[in-house]
């Protein structure tokens, strides 16, 4: 039980990779994006086929992944900008089915539905981290899930952040006070796009294979409930959203009620879940992280004053 409530540990902090960078575009940006497991799916392979066809290590694919992740979020993000809510939606939707079914189809690269087996463990400064003892793993999962907190964080509170705030609250308004939507969306899902590559490539090492089914449209549906349910725009509650979602994915294993629990029972209760967090509390469990920039500011003109 021990061994598997670390399972869920770990998964919660690939999955919280995502989460903050859905997080960036959605609660930051206002932008409803459903192409994560797109993402996702790009930073798997890309770590999967280096390490295994050209003898990379683990961390020379970490870039790689990042950078081809970007690249992938730019070409989504550019063409879509015009579109807004469903539209947009169905759009991001569409790119993540086209990337699992181009995984699926493109044998002589991706090896087609078989996928790619027997990639190889990480290793640092000589030691080897096994997957399969999970403590060590563990550790590197939310090492990397704390830099992209501290670095998300600083740009929340940076022009960038306040910029994306402003988009997202009123499009025409932050355009006239001379703010480029078009940059600023674009860079949003550039970001949300390279943290989803990371977070493909620990996910590859960790179970040392990838295949096209795992990168489904619940994947992104699941990043998105992890969003709303912890609070969009409030990063440590995408963090907490992440365990929240995990613990309930895997809820029929823990309390061994698999075998009479549908196999439908996530999809029910994830669109479940959203549906009662926009009617019964839409700014989710923590709700929205406010800025303090307007009170620091009104304090320094009242004590300038005086």
């Amino acid at each position: 039980m021990f061994n598997f409530f670390l399972l869920i540990l770990i998964y919660s902090g690939i999955y919280a990779l995502m989460a903050l960078g859905q997080n960036i575009i959605t609660g930051y940006g206002g932008l409803l994006s459903l192409t994560q497991a797109g993402f996702f799916a790009i930073g798997s392979y890309a770590t999967a086929i280096l390490t295994t066809r050209f003898g990379w290590s683990f961390w020379a694919t970490l870039p790689a992944a990042l950078i081809l992740s970007a690249f992938f979020g730019l070409l989504i993000g550019l063409p879509t900008l015009r579109l807004k809510g469903d539209y947009l939606a169905i759009a991001t939707l569409g790119f993540g089915e086209i990337v699992r079914n181009v995984l699926n189809n493109w044998d002589s690269v991706t090896r087609g539905p078989m996928g790619i087996q027997r990639i190889p463990m990480p290793d640092l400064f000589g030691f080897t981290i096994n997957p399969y003892k999970k403590y060590a793993f563990l550790v590197m999962v939310f090492v990397f899930v704390g830099i992209a907190y501290f670095i998300f964080q600083r740009l929340a509170r940076s022009r960038m952040g306040r910029a994306l705030s402003a988009v997202r609250e009123d499009e025409i308004a932050a355009q006239s006070m001379g703010i480029n939507i078009t940059t600023y969306k674009v860079f949003a899902f550039i970001l949300g796009a390279s943290v989803a590559g990371l977070a493909g490539s620990l996910q590859a090492v960790f179970s040392l294979s990838v295949t096209p089914g795992t990168y489904t449209f619940m994947v992104s549906v699941m990043v998105l409930c992890m969003v709303v349910l912890g609070g969009m725009g409030n990063f440590k509650a995408s963090i907490l959203g992440a365990f929240i979602i995990q613990l309930i994915s895997y809820f029929p294993q823990l309390t061994g009620l698999s075998s009479v629990i549908p196999p439908q029972f996530k999809q029910i209760l994830f669109g479940l879940i959203l549906v009662v967090m926009m009617i019964w509390r839409p700014q989710g469990l923590l709700g929205r992280e406010e800025t303090r920039y307007g009170k620091k500011v009104a304090k320094s003109r009242k004590g300038g004053a005086r």
